[in-house]
């Protein structure tokens, strides 16, 4: 039964739809703003420049799809593992249509403002002016609660000004959210600014058209390979309760020591000068399989940070010098919301943020309006942003509470100390979380967090899989407010989805050992220890 509440939502990204499709559950009315002509946000390519960033033409995503996955809506089977972007866009497709979300959103409508309405200090509403970027009509609305939802890669940080003599150079310097392909680059000498991932990504892309192709960086980093144990996805065994319990409970001196010897048994990072300061866990990891091979091959050269530019050249920290037709800046984003006042969400430094678990602005006095997907883990938004949303909906109607104003603020400097310890001087780290510890923490303000315990001595098999495969979202659908039937089917059958695009030939069944082989080895093997000790 709705409350009558109505709730304002601000794009309709992967975090927007989860926005949405979560007020409609929790009887709410949500009214969608978003000021471009389609859903899908950073995921909807556009081969021209659109509001907002957009993937490039040839972009796939680093979390596999079981992961990406909504909690109540599974990716389907066929889709690869590592989705190409037409992909994840045709899913949110299917899920907008499957929980008929796309009749609450108001395309072409940007959102100029979001402040206190007249009432705020008893009722917590919110006025929100509008513009048809059609009509150029602008209206003034009332909410009873907020939801921003926009994302953070809004914004290029682009500081090419820090880098003398850039205006003299001859060639194009870009950002990377202008980037769609290689068409323009063919035949070009190219350097890439920023090894993140988009960075590495374009670098790879541009090296198969390029005579020469130099990625620039300026702390190094630690590369994760897409493929782990047995050709399975990297975080099928990463992202496992099984694992955050191993890492929680042995030294994190001995944790990142047994990383990082994992990570240079594929690749030296030393020897190869991209070793960072920082520990693999220290930082947003870059993730990609296929620029190792490109360095090796030397289609890419790797090059410290850039001193300053000439006219057809560019020159880095070391001295070295490389010619140069165009340079292309993959140096990520500033966070942006140009509709709130600055005092709202208040980036104090490079390192901290006055927002209360990555959702709830300190600086209000009514816990109506919340950041939905305003967060970076290891995983993607999707599951993330839906969690947040089923938080939100429910602080908005009454049924759960946040703490005192003081208990938020000394939680939030406690985590900025933990922040500025673990990982280095960056905005993007002000929002990073562990995710399963996250989504565990969402889970138990909405009341649907599994026990583990408790469903292991009632169903095993279910049990092991949760403990030992990756923690989808699925888990948080078995019990409590949003519980959904189809929670443990798709659980048991997440391994069956993602190795089902994969398979070629028909699997033979290898002919299994009965325990009666294994008795006699036991039995061989005492004996050889008893005449040994005894006789040699």
């Amino acid at each position: 039964m709705a409350s009558g509440k109505r709730i304002a939502i601000i794009g309709c990204g992967a975090s927007g739809l989860a926005a949405i499709k979560v007020c409609l559950e929790d009887g709410l009315e949500p009214i969608c703003f978003e000021k471009n002509h389609d859903i899908g946000g950073l995921w909807r390519f556009e081969e021209s420049k659109k509001n907002g960033a957009t993937v490039y033409r040839s972009t796939h995503v680093n979390t596999s799809k079981e992961m990406m996955s909504y909690s109540d809506f599974p990716l389907p089977k066929e889709y690869a593992n590592y989705m190409h972007n037409s992909y994840v866009l045709k899913y949110y497709r299917m899920y907008a249509e499957r929980f008929g979300i796309l009749k609450h959103i108001q395309f072409h409508t940007e959102v100029l403002s979001c402040d206190f309405a007249d009432d705020y200090s008893k009722t917590g509403n919110w006025e929100l002016k509008v513009k048809n970027s059609k009509t150029e009509k602008e209206r003034t609305e009332i909410f009873n609660g907020v939801m921003v939802a926009v994302g953070h890669h809004a914004v290029p940080n682009f500081p090419v000004s820090e880098f003398a003599g850039y205006e003299k150079f001859k060639g194009p310097i870009t950002h990377s959210t202008d980037y769609r392909d290689f068409k323009g680059f063919e035949d070009k000498n190219v350097v890439v600014v920023g090894m993140g991932n988009s960075g590495a990504d374009i670098a790879v892309e541009l090296s198969w058209h390029c005579p020469k192709v130099c990625l620039s960086t300026r702390k190094g980093s630690w590369i994760f390979g897409r493929v782990g144990g047995k050709g399975y996805p990297l975080d099928y065994k990463f992202m496992t309760r099984y694992n955050l319990l191993r890492m929680s409970i042995l030294p994190e001196s001995y944790t990142r020591a047994e990383l990082e010897a994992s990570l240079n048994g594929v690749l030296d990072h030393a020897n190869w000068g991209i070793k960072p300061k920082n520990g693999p866990l220290n930082q947003h990891p870059l993730i990609t399989s296929a620029l190792p091979d490109r360095i090796l091959n030397g289609s890419v050269t790797m090059k410290p940070n850039v001193q300053r530019f000439k006219e057809d050249s560019v020159v880095f920290v070391d001295g070295s010098e490389v010619k140069a037709d165009a340079v292309v800046f993959a140096t990520g984003y500033v966070f942006s919301f140009p509709f709130l006042k600055d005092s709202l969400i208040n980036f104090r430094n490079k390192t901290s943020t006055d927002v209360y678990q990555m959702m709830w602005p300190l600086s209000v006095k009514h816990n109506t309006l919340c950041m939905i997907g305003h967060v970076q883990a290891l995983a993607t938004v999707n599951p993330l942003a839906e969690m947040q949303s089923r938080w939100a909906t429910r602080v908005f109607k009454g049924l759960s509470k946040l703490p005192s104003e003081r208990e938020m603020r000394n939680q939030v400097e406690e985590k900025h100390k933990q922040m500025k310890s673990h990982y280095y001087e960056s905005q993007r780290h002000t929002i990073e979380v562990d995710h399963i510890p996250y989504m565990d923490f969402l889970a138990k303000e909405i009341g649907c967090k599994p026990n583990l315990w408790r469903i292991a001595l009632t169903d095993l098999p279910l049990a092991k899989k949760m403990f030992f495969e990756y923690c989808t979202g699925y888990q948080y659908r078995l019990v409590g407010p949003g519980k959904w039937s189809g929670a443990r089917e798709a659980i048991m059958t997440q391994t069956e989805r993602m190795l089902h695009p994969l398979k070629c030939l028909p699997m033979h069944e290898e002919k299994k050992t009965g325990w009666w082989s294994y008795f006699i080895v036991v039995v061989i093997a005492t004996v050889i220890y008893f005449v040994f000790n005894n006789y040699y």
